[in-house]
């Protein structure tokens, strides 16, 4: 049975894809009149612009974060370092196999002189904070009558992340991600030893880079809302839907699998949340701009890194 899942995981992505964009192409077939008749609002560049960097700003204060969970592998790094090496990787995460980005991270550890195992644990930890910081932030806004549930999520959220619980959830975690393959600066794979326990071991709670990362939700989810202004205005009832429903598809074009960037998972969740409160050529026109506003600031945030690091090595 295990055989027979690996031999089909590369085309269950592909199927997760295919079906995503199936759905995304059908939904803009049918409401293609109502996006045809959007207009940008007066305002809109201004709102595009400021989405923009707002958007940047959340991808080089995530790289800042990185710096952070290295220090909880003891790894000497500085913040300046993580965060150029976070934004040169960060557009790698859209080629086939959502993996190139973390790779990208873990050969400029070897160059570094940083331990791969410890990098590879930092690269495993920081999606799993950032699922952990969206979870309560998605259910306190759509819970309405139900907020209680956020509240809930966030106390398991933080014993989660415990180090007596989080540290064996890593270590199993790499051994299923390096089997079979080898690490950076000579470390041992997984198929020939486990990985050194204290590489892969947090001493402690990992407080600092979990606010980082609320920090980060909140400033991805705002980058959305002001591509949403420039389309169509936005009441103050209707931010706790907002901001949670595009939270919720953030998070699934995080964790689910077969999508490079959350490329189709992001757009249709939001499609399929949103969509049922809001205009539907609102909302897919407002996806789709938040989309080319996303890629284009990773590809910024890629040159800015790559001029800063050719600045330094002059």
């Amino acid at each position: 049975m295990t055989s027979l899942l690996r031999r089909l995981k590369p085309y269950l992505r592909w199927f997760i894809l295919g079906a995503t964009l199936f759905f995304l192409l059908q939904t803009l077939y049918q409401h293609w009149s109502e996006v045809s008749q959007i207009r940008l609002r007066p305002q809109a560049g201004v709102w595009l612009l400021a989405a923009l960097a707002v958007t940047l700003l959340a991808h080089t204060w995530s790289g800042w974060v990185w710096g952070w969970i290295l220090r909880e592998f003891n790894q000497p790094v500085s913040q300046a370092w993580a965060t150029r090496v976070f934004l040169k990787t960060n557009i790698a995460k859209y080629l086939p196999g959502n993996i190139w980005h973390f790779y990208g991270r873990i050969r400029e550890g070897q160059k570094a002189d940083l331990s791969g195992v410890a990098v590879t644990a930092s690269v495993l930890l920081e999606p799993l904070l950032m699922a952990a910081a969206s979870l309560p932030v998605v259910l306190f806004a759509v819970g309405e009558s139900r907020g209680w549930l956020g509240g809930l999520a966030l106390v398991a959220v933080c014993l989660g992340i415990h180090p007596r619980l989080l540290n064996p959830v890593l270590e199993r975690v790499a051994q299923m991600k390096l089997k079979g393959k080898s690490l950076p600066n000579g470390d041992a794979t997984a198929d020939e030893s486990p990985p050194p326990p204290k590489e892969f071991r947090i001493r402690r709670y990992p407080l600092r880079p979990l606010l980082g990362e609320f920090l980060f939700v909140g400033l991805r989810t705002s980058g959305f809302l002001l591509v949403w202004l420039a389309i169509a205005p936005i009441s103050p009832a209707d931010l706790p839907l907002l901001f949670g429903g595009f939270s919720f598809a953030w998070l699934l074009g995080l964790v689910v699998p077969g999508a490079p960037g959350g490329v189709g998972v992001l757009e249709a969740t939001a499609v399929s949340v949103l969509g049922t409160r809001f205009p539907m050529g609102t909302v897919l026109a407002a996806v789709t701009v938040y989309r080319l506003m996303s890629v284009l600031a990773e590809a910024g945030g890629a040159g800015i890194a790559v001029i800063w690091e050719t600045r330094i090595q002059e």
